[in-house]
């Protein structure tokens, strides 16, 4: 499994990025796509997850509102929209995919990840 993110760059406080990762290869049919982000200094961090077949997202509490993630299933891609953007927000940020349909946020829990794409939100 490959997953290719894509969507960072630097952008202004109450701003907006919208970020894409595409997943290719031999994935379940039923599985768990999510965002993480790691800001310099800091461990990784849970960002949002959802459920390839079944409803329910999950979200950490400092985006929840502010952050929606969505998915095409015909094109195996999931999405970040992200609004309101906060120079806390800064990071890069990485998509992963867990082969079980938990929706969970415990990153041990994905078995592959992306490359990661920077976001910066400057004040």
């Amino acid at each position: 499994v490959q997953l290719q993110a894509s969507g960072g760059g630097l952008v202004q406080a109450g701003g907006s990025l919208r970020l894409s990762c595409a997943a290719s290869g031999r994935t379940s049919r039923a599985y768990t796509m999510g965002w993480f982000r790691q800001a310099p200094g800091k461990e990784r961090e849970f960002v949002a997850a959802i459920r390839w077949r079944r409803s329910g997202d999950n979200y950490a509490d400092s985006v929840k509102g502010r952050f929606t993630i969505s998915r095409d299933n015909a094109k195996n891609t999931v999405y970040l929209q992200m609004n309101s953007l906060k120079p806390e927000d800064t990071a890069v940020y990485y998509c992963a995919l867990d082969l079980s349909e938990t929706g969970t946020r415990y990153s041990h829990a994905y078995e592959y990840w992306g490359q990661g794409t920077q976001v910066t939100v400057s004040s």
